[in-house]
């Protein structure tokens, strides 16, 4: 679109009495926005020129909100952790009206059961491999895992 077609489609928005008009031709993009008339009749007139097809400008990312009840990350080295030997739902007790297996404080020894994971319908209870203290749970009640995912922190001192 070259001036001459700017200039005439200016002037007949002007006479239309439109506030706002958008046109779009190949790779440029035109707004022109009458939002008030000056007191002499004329109206303001604003054009927008931006080409199609920009890409946006990049934003970075905020950084994430951490719990208030997190352990901080240089503290977890001290801690084992009890992954899921495979891919399945979590679920931190037997069935919906039991009490859950492990909470956090509790003590744990090799061979206690400390929640089930569900794959294909079948429930499989996770034993602990070593003894110590439930520090924190990672993954919340109901969802699902993937295979080596980080269940719970555990203080083996």
């Amino acid at each position: 679109m070259n001036l001459e077609e700017i200039q005439s489609l200016i002037k007949f928005v002007a006479k239309s009495g439109a506030t706002e008009v958008e046109l779009e031709t190949g790779d440029v993009k035109i707004t022109i926005k009458t939002p008030n008339k000056k007191k002499n009749g004329e109206p303001d007139t604003i054009i927008q020129q931006v080409p199609v097809g920009m890409p946006p400008i990049p934003v970075a990312p905020a950084a994430p909100a951490a719990p208030l009840d997190s352990v901080p990350a240089a503290d977890d080295s001290k801690y084992v952790t009890v992954k899921s030997p495979m891919i399945g739902t979590f679920y931190r007790k037997a069935n919906p009206e039991a009490d859950v297996f492990v909470n956090v404080g509790d003590d744990i020894a090799e061979g206690k059961v400390v929640c089930v994971i569900e794959a294909m319908k079948l429930f499989n209870e996770i034993e602990a491999e070593f003894s110590g203290k439930i520090v924190k749970v990672l993954v919340d009640d109901a969802t699902p895992v993937e295979y080596d995912q980080p269940l719970f922190l555990v203080d083996p001192s």
